[in-house]
């Protein structure tokens, strides 16, 4: 293995990884194509994605085999952009920069913790594992569905509070720096972007059979609120006077990349990023409320119509007894019966 090791080491036209003051590897200069060419899939991340992905496509053969049908576009959204975008951003070659720019890092933050996690959810895979599981993982599943936990965490007003106050209490202590120094860090708090835009956006979505869902004025009006969260934010990293992370950024040594000017553009990206996507899910929701208001429309119809039906069949079969004798026919009149023996 070592031997192999060194003879691509040796023949590989890729130029080499320096090594910045403590031994911390510098990537070379960020280009469009590093992002085929540094591609890792060793991660234990590459692995659960493609574990997903199986789960998702066995789940959708055993549909098929016994005749159901599932939306193709549930399966495009979970399989795409879903899971595709974790992988865009984990797994392709932008992985070999999240801890040399934070444009980067934040690029990663809001596919991680905001777009992913939407698609994820219109993908519906809870209600796919409850259509395709055996009973007894069915029950555990509900089980764990509407467990005690599940509804905290999965409460509106909970899920929102996380999902504001995680990228605060990262960027602004020092438990950034510490996710730069340390590898396994830095990916539990992939994990943990994946895990908050999960629990924020799926109640919201409303696709998944999960407890506490709210109408859907109330689900825009907790969208609408997180918009301003996410300019401070942005616009806090922009004009900040200390670099995050320390001096982190600075001891890379990059000639390539000024750490002041791309920390701008990190703040720029999640602003702007932000916004987009919460007057996306705000647009999206509409659309969604305003077609569950049809449906609820066309199911009052149909109810008054049999009900109506109902009534006709009812009037038409029931008929009153007065309306029978003043239909009976008439006969002749009686003639009155005559004594024998009684002239006539």
């Amino acid at each position: 293995m070592l031997h192999v090791d060194s003879i691509f080491a040796a023949t590989s036209t890729a130029p080499p990884i320096s090594l910045a003051a403590g031994g911390v590897e510098v990537p070379p200069p960020f280009d469009i194509t590093r992002v085929f060419t540094e591609t890792r899939l060793d991660s234990w991340l590459a692995l659960g994605l493609v574990l997903a992905a199986g789960l998702y496509l066995y789940g959708v053969h055993r549909l098929r085999l016994r005749g159901d049908r599932w939306p193709v576009i549930r399966t495009v959204c979970f399989l795409g952009p879903g899971l595709g975008g974790i992988a865009a951003v984990t797994v392709s070659g932008l992985h070999a920069y999240d801890t040399a720019l934070l444009s980067v890092h934040m690029v990663q933050h809001m596919v991680l913790s905001m777009i992913s996690p939407i698609f994820l959810a219109l993908g519906a895979p809870v209600t796919l594992a409850l259509r395709t599981l055996p009973v007894g993982p069915r029950k555990r599943l509900l089980a764990v569905v509407h467990s005690r936990i599940a509804r905290i965490y999965g409460f509106p007003l909970v899920a929102f509070a996380i999902f504001v106050v995680n990228p605060f209490a990262l960027y602004f202590t020092d438990l950034y720096r510490y996710t730069l120094e340390h590898a396994w860090a830095h990916e539990l708090v992939h994990a943990h972007f994946i895990m908050t835009g999960c629990v924020f956006f799926w109640p919201l979505l409303g696709l998944d059979p999960l407890p506490g869902r709210w109408p859907y004025p109330a689900r825009a009006l907790l969208m609408l609120l997180s918009v301003p969260f996410h300019t401070v934010l942005g616009l806090t990293i922009m004009q900040s006077t200390t670099l995050f992370g320390g001096d982190w950024y600075p001891s890379l040594g990059l000639a390539w990349s000024d750490p002041w000017n791309d920390q701008v553009v990190a703040g720029g990206i999640l602003w702007a990023g932000g916004e987009f996507v919460s007057v996306t899910m705000i647009a999206v929701l509409v659309v969604q409320w305003i077609k569950q208001s049809e449906r609820e429309a066309r199911r009052v119809d149909r109810e008054l119509d049999r009900q109506e039906a109902r009534d006709r069949a009812a009037a038409a079969t029931a008929v009153p007894a007065s309306d029978a004798v003043t239909t009976a026919p008439a006969g002749p009149p009686a003639t009155p019966a005559t004594a024998p023996g009684t002239p006539s």
